[in-house]
């Protein structure tokens, strides 16, 4: 049943920042959405089921693909500085 919750919290908090207008916030989704993929893992084991699973490991792969262009990248990052969101008038964590 704890997987169920870390699957729900997780995930209303990667969907709820991959939605929101502030890029600096935005970054923040592939770390949640990563975090709650243990979860998946877990529950699609548990229950046997293997395309769950499967798009589990499908899922994964995109998260991380958003840790590494929100975060890792070397050089440029697609994100705005919090200089730049200032001067735009959006609120930096």
């Amino acid at each position: 049943m704890s997987e169920q919750w870390g699957i729900a919290l997780f995930g209303i908090a990667a969907i709820v920042l991959s939605q929101d207008p502030n890029p600096v916030r935005q970054r923040y989704a592939c770390l949640f959405g990563l975090a709650g993929q243990p979860f998946w893992f877990y529950a699609a084991w548990h229950s046997q089921q293997w395309g769950i699973g499967f798009l589990t490991v499908l899922y994964t792969l995109a998260w991380s693909r958003g840790l590494w262009m929100q975060w890792l990248r070397p050089g440029k990052h697609s994100t705005v500085t919090q200089e730049t969101a200032a001067s735009e008038g959006s609120t930096v964590l």
